[in-house]
């Protein structure tokens, strides 16, 4: 019997932290509209904003309270009164606040930025969780730098907000500093040496300066951690926080190694993030995982064949898991005959194998120029280089439906080849003069060989297959 899966709650902070991204600030209705669309993706948490920061923010945070109704609505507060009044007026009215309070704890902050000690800063950090948890029930508490503070001292910290009330212990890797086995290790410790920590829910909160959010915050998931902190796009202060959609796809393509689950949509996860693009104009990275257009798009003529075979080949989840149309493949000098002739029929036309090796080698030279070929570079380039009246290349192009219902079935005694799609015009401009159209007869395929000259099968109930091999064996 399959062993359940823990459920891993997705607390979403891109209307909070992710704001904070230089140009991504977001005012009361755009928030809005981006907190309906991350409760129809189906997030647990939406951090709705930083309430005291300013008076926009405030009402932000109170409208999305009023109105989202499911998932819990956090608002931050420092560690002191005055923040954590202001949140909860902000939060009063929501179906499940939670107000989030951070303080600093790594010495650097503690010297330089607070200019507290060591015991003060325990006393600040019990006192704010019990005011916190006197208006509300559900007190979140974040150690600011924990991954630059000394664990023994992390671990009092930790010890006495849980007494004091909090209900959720969030650790942040605030300037993105550890790497993933020190952060397990890290959540580990907690785990062993924080008093009361089976009641509570342990959170990551991790950032990418180093490139490694995402690694962090499944490395401390694995350790036990039960609550992610995310953002669509992975946006953020400086190089962002760690992603959503690479999380929750991280675990939906590979239960074999984390064996978890999200109540997150994932087919809503392009939707959240075309969404929040538009509204902050701030486009996704092309190679960005999972959200950015190249994410399903190949270039490549052998990852072309392959995708064209089975998408499988060279693509671990489908683009409709996580709300993307479909793949795509990019003409461009990389491309193979194979994904050419496919766009060619989905345009309208049909070549032989002569033809289509003239077309590609003409459609090669252009690729070399403008680097992506469009539809209409293409249709262009076939119009130029098909030539019914001087072209000695057979092609078979699309006909009128009338004329195709005419020969869609040969009569007998049709003569075993067909005269070339050149004949088609000389033939149209007789019709008058001619009892029926003459049936256009697909191009003779020659004998194929492997690599070492033996003969392959040809399958004639596929007209691709014969294509497809050659393609793939020359690597274009």
């Amino acid at each position: 019997m399959t062993a359940e899966r823990a459920r891993i709650t997705v607390f979403d902070t891109t209307l909070r932290d992710g704001e904070q991204s230089p140009g991504c600030s977001m005012n009361q209705q755009e928030k809005l509209r981006l907190a309906h669309q991350l409760d129809r993706l189906g997030v647990d948490v939406i951090e709705a904003g930083f309430p005291i920061a300013s008076d926009g923010d405030f009402e932000s945070v109170k409208a999305i309270a009023a109105v989202v109704r499911r998932p819990i609505i956090a608002g931050l507060a420092r560690a002191c009164r005055p923040d954590i009044e202001r949140a909860w007026e902000a939060l009063k009215d929501a179906a499940h606040p939670r107000i989030h309070v951070f303080l600093a704890t790594s010495d650097i902050h503690l010297q330089y930025k607070l200019r507290i000690t060591r015991d003060q800063c325990v006393a600040q950090a019990r006192d704010a969780v019990r005011f916190a948890k006197s208006v509300c029930e559900d007190v979140e508490f974040s150690p600011e730098d924990a991954t630059r503070t000394d664990p023994d001292f992390l671990c009092r910290v930790l010890t006495a907000v849980v007494e004091a009330g909090a209900t959720t212990l969030n650790i942040p890797d605030t300037v993105g500093y550890t790497v993933p086995s020190e952060f397990a290790d890290l959540i580990t410790t907690i785990r062993q040496r924080v008093k009361g920590i089976e009641k509570v829910t342990i959170s990551a909160h991790c950032h990418n300066d180093l490139g490694m959010a995402v690694a962090n915050a499944l490395a401390a998931v694995g350790a036990g951690a039960r609550q992610v902190e995310c953002t669509i796009n992975g946006i953020g202060e400086r190089a962002g926080n760690a992603s959503l959609e690479e999380i929750v796809m991280a675990m939906r393509t590979r239960p074999d190694r984390y064996p978890y689950e999200t109540g997150v949509v994932s087919e809503q996860i392009f939707a959240s993030s075309q969404l929040l693009s538009e509204i902050i104009g701030v486009p996704v990275q092309p190679n960005k995982a999972i959200t950015g257009r190249n994410a399903f798009a190949h270039e490549a003529g052998i990852h072309q064949d392959g995708v064209l075979k089975n998408p499988l080949t060279y693509e671990i989840m489908t683009p409709k898991s996580v709300g993307v149309p479909d793949s795509k493949l990019v003409l461009g000098k990389h491309s193979g005959r194979h994904a050419l002739g496919m766009r060619c029929e989905q345009l309208g036309y049909q070549f032989d194998r002569r033809a289509l090796d003239d077309i590609y080698r003409r459609f090669v030279r252009l690729a070399d120029k403008i680097k992506n070929v469009e539809d209409h570079h293409l249709l262009e380039l076939i119009r130029e280089t098909h030539k019914p009246a001087t072209s000695a290349t057979p092609l078979i192009e699309p006909l009128p439906s009338a004329k195709a219902a005419a020969v869609a079935a040969p009569a007998a005694g049709t003569p075993a080849a067909g005269p070339p799609a050149a004949s088609i015009a000389a033939s149209s401009a007789s019709a008058s003069n001619s009892p029926a159209p003459e049936p256009i007869k697909p191009f003779p395929i020659a004998p194929v060989t492997n690599a070492f000259g033996a003969p392959l099968p040809v399958h004639s109930d596929h007209h691709h297959e014969h294509q497809q091999q050659e393609d793939y064996l020359w690597g274009v």
